[in-house]
């Protein structure tokens, strides 16, 4: 009787820790989640390009940038999001959470943005080394769908 309320304790301590470790990845995925939106100003800046674009296409100059104030806040958000990008990483080692394609288009994103002065006599290499990884996350994902398709 006294192995079997041993046997017990031992895997209600037991489930009590997976418990534990799934509410700290539930908690680190959520902050992740929350987090991606300090990421997003590289979505704006290629949001407040397109609109310069337009603009341009149809005859008016805009000559500065009317979101340039992001700007000095690029390294700040960029090291969040690589930092962010890193437990990513680690989660997915230890328990696959998301696709390795995702991890590819993250760091893909990372190193085409990297914003560090002492770095920008490479960033054309960045910039591409970033663009092909981006490239091939799309390729795959879009071939993924089209041999669902059929």
């Amino acid at each position: 009787m006294v192995a079997k309320i041993n046997r017990g304790k031992k895997a209600i301590k037991k489930e009590m820790k997976i418990a534990r470790e799934e509410r700290a990845a539930s908690i680190a995925s959520n902050v992740s989640g929350i987090t991606s939106i300090l990421g997003s100003w590289q979505v704006c800046h290629t949001i407040c390009l397109a609109i310069i674009a337009f603009f341009a296409a149809i005859g008016v100059t805009i000559t500065i940038l009317p979101l340039a104030f992001l700007i000095k806040y690029s390294t700040p958000l960029w090291l969040i999001a690589a930092v962010l990008s890193l437990i990513t990483l680690i989660m997915y080692i230890k328990k696959p959470c998301i696709t390795k394609n995702t991890l590819l288009f993250q760091s893909g994103i990372l190193l085409f943005g990297i914003p560090f002065q002492s770095l920008q006599d490479y960033s054309f290499f960045f910039r591409i080394m970033g663009s092909i990884m981006i490239l091939i996350t799309i390729i795959i994902f879009i071939s993924k769908k089209l041999k669902k398709g059929k």
